[in-house]
C-alpha cells in the first residue's frame, strides 16, 4: 500500500491482514461484487461494512451520492460477506440532536451480526437504549 502503487481492495485488505489487522471496515455502500470478492480472499469475519443512509438511502463516494438502497436492503445484500455492520445515519450525524432511533431499530432488525451504530448520538439515555439493542455506539465529534 505505498503511495506509488495503486491496488486493488482486495489487494490492500490482504497487505493489513498480512500486517496483522484483526478487522476491516470497507465502505462498501451497496457494492456486494467488491465485499464478496475482499471476504473471499482474506474471510467473512474480517470485514465490517460501512453503511452510510441520508434520506432513507445509502449513499457512497464521502455521501455525495445516493443508491437506490435503503440501508436495510444493503445490508441483506452484504451480510453474507462480512462479519458485521458499521451503521450511519447521515442525516443526524455531527449535529448533536439525537439519532433516528426507528432506523437504527429497522437496521438491527436486519442483521444478527455485530452492530455499531453513528450519527448524531447524543445521550446517555441513547447509549443505554442502543446497548440494550445490542448495538455498539460511536460517540463524540
Amino acid at each position: 500500500m505505498t503511495k506509488d502503487k495503486r491496488c486493488t481492495e482486495e489487494e490492500a485488505v490482504a497487505e493489513l491482514r498480512a500486517l496483522g489487522v484483526k478487522q476491516v471496515v470497507m465502505i462498501t455502500g451497496d457494492a456486494r461484487q467488491v465485499a464478496e470478492s475482499v471476504a473471499a480472499e482474506v474471510g467473512v469475519d474480517r470485514i465490517i461494512a460501512a453503511v452510510d443512509s441520508a434520506s432513507g438511502k445509502v449513499v457512497i463516494r464521502g455521501w455525495t451520492e445516493a443508491t437506490t438502497l435503503s440501508a436495510v436492503e444493503a445490508i441483506a445484500r452484504l451480510e453474507p460477506y462480512c462479519g458485521g455492520f458499521l451503521y450511519t445515519h447521515v442525516d443526524t450525524e455531527g449535529l448533536m440532536r439525537g439519532i433516528d432511533m426507528d432506523a437504527v431499530r429497522a437496521v438491527r432488525a436486519a442483521t444478527a451480526k455485530p452492530l455499531t451504530a453513528a450519527g448524531g448520538i447524543t445521550t446517555r439515555e441513547e447509549i443505554m437504549t442502543l446497548d440494550a439493542l445490542g448495538i455498539d455506539a460511536v460517540v463524540g465529534m
